[in-house]
């Protein structure tokens, strides 16, 4: 009885360690800013991100790390969007994404594709007491089984 109990304790405490792990305080990485790009870098893996962009983590969904995470991500830019934009259009292809469409306006959208992966890249203007610039990165297989709702 007392092998069973200590089982089932070491598991509970093995579930709450990665439940807290998994858990997510809502606030970007802190440290320096080399630290804070090494900490983004391992989290989003071959995704290259505007310098001092910090990631929003209550409103970013991240499962997974490094070059297979899935989900999306929300990031605090200090730059223009255009500025961001600009840096999205270079620096992708650069990391070996391919452009697949890009739509300059009042919400930029830029799609990519690497492997059997795609990523949507949303920007938005900041307010006028936040980010300059609300980038949004949405990762997903290329090929996700998408099952369209049945009408009934």
């Amino acid at each position: 009885m007392t092998i069973q109990i200590l089982k089932v304790s070491a598991l509970a405490l093995f579930l709450a360690a990665f439940m807290s792990g998994c858990a997510s305080s809502g606030d970007s990485p802190t440290g320096t800013p080399q630290e804070v790009q090494e900490v983004q870098a391992q989290l989003l893996g071959d995704m290259p991100l505007p310098a001092a962009s910090k990631i929003i983590g209550t409103e970013s969904l991240i499962i997974g790390r490094g070059d297979n995470w899935v989900g999306r991500v929300v990031l605090s830019g200090v730059q223009t969007p255009t500025d961001i934009y600009a840096f999205f259009q270079s620096e992708y292809p650069r990391a070996g994404w391919t452009t697949v469409s890009a739509v300059k306006s009042k919400t930029s959208i830029l799609v990519f594709t690497k492997g059997d992966r795609t990523a949507t890249v949303e920007l938005n203007e900041g307010s006028l007491t936040g980010p300059k610039t609300l980038i949004t990165i949405t990762s997903s297989p290329k090929n996700a089984n998408v099952v369209a709702p049945s009408k009934k």
